[in-house]
């Protein structure tokens, strides 16, 4: 009884001290339920948390290893670099930390240490950086492709650079000023002029193409017929009739008397220039087929087509070696080179792949673009190439498809482009604007927009396709107001003449 009656005493205590303090504080009384209820978490705080209530407690120690202590300008301790500053967290509760699964608990685990400053900045070191990952990255796998896609072309706004400062005693990244790129001055070009008009197809005029010995060059029509023209003249030689629809692809083989051509009905056809008939048909194609190339070296035709698939053809045998498969939508365009990659294409799906031509499989594909790929062109003395669409050109370089630069500034549907051993890039568009430029430094040089035929609509002013001549001292457009328009370079034109306006000023480059 006695012992009851003390407790019930405390508690009565404690509540009466409770209750007046809370009154002092705030000049009015608390209610007996919300001072029981503070009572009882005070209880069950002290019984159930009081012996860790004051853990983890904050030991420094400083282990001095020699040298003098300094002060900053600002009258600050410093310690010299010789010394080393340790924080220990000690644990001095009564509740060690519970153990794992199957894990033993030791001395150890009642002090846990934090790494020292030279131990941060060491491991900071060790640790590849994002520039050395990106050098690194290559394209192994669609997966990754897609997780970095543009990386190394996005990653940093012009003008600056995210750097990790491995040195110094400074562990975090900076942001430092990173030297503003600059072109470099282009080569001067001679403006090119049109000379010729060439009349004679009754549609579109959808491709070109010049036949090795330079004699004469071909063309397909949407009036579906393939037509081949004297070249210094320009005089008609021959009309070729088979197809059933647009004509969209010619080429010349350097190897053998044939003509290939494809289309819209579906349709790869081989043309014996002995004869001037049909030789082979190549069936396989589930749609109609944009465009085709020939291997340099061997007898291996390439054609791609709106059913999402390129196709390897053995020339002679007629057999489909590979469908390259992996494009989710048309594939508009397919070249081919004697080095690896060997084949190149481009489709509507804004990707560009690079093939791997034995195993008939994507080596690289590149997802910079964001609009349809509709043109790409090979240089033929560099290891390089460029790929049109109406967001850019954009330059690439082999064998992976590291990003160059961008060609900014012609801005509509790019359907073609060629280039020349002298650094000559033509692209041609839809509105029936043609841009030439600088090769290696991207400089435009000129500008073309050339009158329609007589008769035909401004609104049928549009460029499908466009080559050199084999000497390159002509270039050929197909245009929609079914002409073939030759160009050639001013003559009369110097430097002086037509000056490069240029200046070594600031590149302003699209962000994307």
């Amino acid at each position: 009884e006695v012992q009851k009656h003390s407790v019930h005493t405390l508690v009565f205590r404690s509540l009466k001290r409770t209750h007046d303090m809370f009154v002092a504080d705030n000049a009015k009384p608390i209610p007996l339920d919300e001072e029981s209820h503070k009572v009882k978490m005070a209880v069950k705080l002290r019984t159930e948390y009081g012996s860790v209530l004051h853990m983890p407690t904050l030991k420094e120690n400083l282990r001095e290893k020699g040298g003098p202590n300094t002060v900053d300008p600002y009258g600050q301790k410093q310690y010299s670099g010789n010394q080393e500053q340790e924080l220990e967290y000690l644990i001095t509760g009564t509740h060690p930390y519970p153990p794992g699964p199957g894990v033993a608990l030791t001395a150890d685990t009642k002090v846990q240490r934090m790494p020292s400053e030279s131990a941060a900045q060491s491991l900071a070191v060790a640790l590849p950086s994002q520039s050395r990952l990106d050098a690194s990255r290559t394209a192994a796998g669609v997966g990754d492709i897609y997780r970095h896609a543009g990386i190394s072309e996005r990653s940093q706004p012009p003008g600056m650079a995210v750097a990790m400062v491995e040195g110094g005693g400074n562990k975090n990244s900076a942001l430092m000023a990173k030297k503003a790129p600059t072109m470099p001055k282009p080569q001067w070009h001679p403006p090119w002029k049109l000379y010729r008009v060439i009349s004679g197809h009754l549609g579109w005029v959808r491709c070109i193409a010049v036949e090795p010995g330079n004699q004469w060059f071909v063309t397909g029509s949407a009036d579906r017929t393939i037509k081949i023209w004297d070249l210094a003249s320009g005089k008609l030689k021959l009309s070729l009739t088979g197809h059933i629809s647009t004509v969209r692809g010619v080429i010349v083989s350097a190897r053998s008397p044939y003509l290939f051509s494809c289309g819209e009905d579906k349709q790869v056809k081989c043309w014996d220039l002995e004869y001037n008939k049909v030789i082979r048909h190549y069936h396989g194609h589930l749609s109609a087929v944009y465009g085709l190339d020939l291997h340099p070296t061997i007898d291996v035709l390439v054609t791609c087509s709106r059913d999402s698939t390129a196709r390897i053809w053995d020339v002679r045998t007629k057999a489909s070696v590979h469908t390259l498969s992996g494009h989710t939508n048309a594939v508009a365009t397919v070249k081919c080179q004697a080095a690896e990659p060997q084949v190149i294409t481009g489709s509507h799906d804004t990707t560009i792949r690079l093939w791997d031509l034995v195993a008939g499989k994507t080596r690289v594909t590149l997802t910079n673009h964001k609009k349809s790929v509709r043109a790409v062109v090979l240089h033929s003395r560099h290891y390089t190439f460029a790929s049109g669409s109406p967001d850019n050109i954009k330059q690439w370089k082999f064998p992976d498809g590291n990003f160059i630069q961008n060609l900014p500034g012609h801005n509509a549907i790019i359907n073609t482009l060629a280039v020349n051993s002298d650094g000559v890039l033509v692209s041609g568009a839809d509105n029936g604007t043609m841009h030439l430029w600088d090769w290696r430094t991207g400089y435009n040089f000129q500008r073309v927009h050339a009158a329609v035929q007589p008769g035909s609509l401004d609104s049928e002013s549009g460029i499908f396709a466009c080559v050199f001549d084999e000497s390159e001292s002509r270039l050929l457009t197909a245009e929609a107001d079914k002409t073939i328009k030759v160009y050639k370079e001013d003559d009369t034109a110097t430097e002086e003449t037509h000056p490069v306006s240029w200046k070594p000023e600031i590149i302003k480059r699209k962000r994307f």
